[in-house]
């Protein structure tokens, strides 16, 4: 099976290291020809996992989409979701017909307010058994430094999760298949919500017994959303579920709750975009997911407090001093 990765920040760069270190040999699409011709040059991503060294010769780099698509099977995307329509519209609608599809991405389409399952099986041709996911709890910078992690992937088709799950095993990575891939993906998109939530609290000073209340709200709330969203037999407390919440709430990695951090310390929105200069995808999510609950039948205060936040310039201080009101 030929494998591409689209593209090579820190999430894509751990994939293609993952497979690499397999002996795969990975079509590697990254967006500025630069980034090509560095990977090219010198087997290592100039911007993401610095540390990180690739066989060259395991290698097809190009930043041309459609030619790396046109020649793999198996295509996992790791673009941050809220470029992911500007980056795939250069192919054709039925483009991913043809191919297993698996999202690595954590974050909504923005405008479209669907999650990238759904935009690849909708706008560009992808079969619904032949689509999944792959999510954590799994931090790109670990997986550089080769610690010990679990990886989750569903598909609707469970003998594929399969054969993707044998592609990453390895070493350093163990894998879990599961077939509930609109309730993980969600999943994935909420926790980056609340990592954002809970380094809000940080930033305002707020400590860990508090952190442990703020966490235990949020994981009733998710699987809140999740039941509201898709019915199905699934158990929150799962690693795809409890665990990445917990990592992406708590680790120093987390982009989400560094940006929520810089909020809470009286950061503006721009100001610690820039700082970062890396995509927090919960500050994307959250709009959508803001809007797409309201056709929904679902309380999320914890949401609707991130979101006034980040969008409606309501002060940080009394936004979570209101919302830890309603915490239990």
């Amino acid at each position: 099976m030929q494998t591409a990765v689209i593209g090579a920040g820190s999430w894509g760069t751990a994939i293609t290291k993952i497979l690499t270190d397999n002996g795969h040999t990975v079509n590697w699409w990254a967006h500025k020809p630069e980034t090509v011709k560095h990977l090219i040059d010198y087997g290592h991503n100039p911007k993401y996992l610095t540390s990180v060294f690739f066989k060259k010769e395991l290698l097809n780099i190009s930043s041309d989409l459609n030619e790396v698509l046109s020649k793999s099977d198996l295509i996992i995307i790791a673009t941050p979701a809220a470029f992911i329509q500007e980056a795939f519209s250069v192919c054709s609608e039925n483009a991913l017909k043809d191919k297993f599809v698996f999202t690595a991405t954590k974050g909504m389409i923005p405008g479209l307010n669907i999650i990238p399952v759904y935009f690849f099986q909708q706008k560009l041709g992808a079969l619904e058994k032949n689509t999944g996911i792959i999510c954590g709890p799994c931090h790109a910078e670990e997986v550089a430094l080769e610690r010990l992690s679990y990886l989750t992937v569903a598909c609707n088709t469970v003998s594929i999760a399969e054969d993707v799950a044998t592609l990453l095993k390895c070493r350093y990575i163990k894998t879990n298949v599961s077939n509930d891939v609109y309730g993980a993906e969600l999943a994935a998109v909420l926790k980056n919500i609340y990592a954002l939530g809970s380094g809000i609290f940080g930033g305002l000073g707020y400590g860990d017994n508090f952190q442990a209340v703020f966490i235990s709200n949020c994981l009733r709330e998710m699987r809140s959303f999740i039941d509201a969203f898709h019915v199905t037999h699934r158990d929150v407390k799962e690693s795809a579920y409890l665990g990445d919440l917990l990592v992406t709430a708590y680790s120093k990695f987390s982009r989400n709750r560094t940006f929520g951090y810089m909020i809470g310390q009286g950061y503006s929105v721009n100001a610690a975009q820039l700082e970062m200069q890396m995509v927090a995808e919960g500050y994307y999510a959250v709009k959508s997911i803001y809007e797409l609950k309201k056709n929904m039948d679902v309380q999320a205060p914890i949401i609707d407090a991130v979101y006034r936040i980040l969008y409606e310039k309501m002060t940080p201080v009394i936004e979570m001093r209101i919302l830890s009101d309603q915490l239990t």
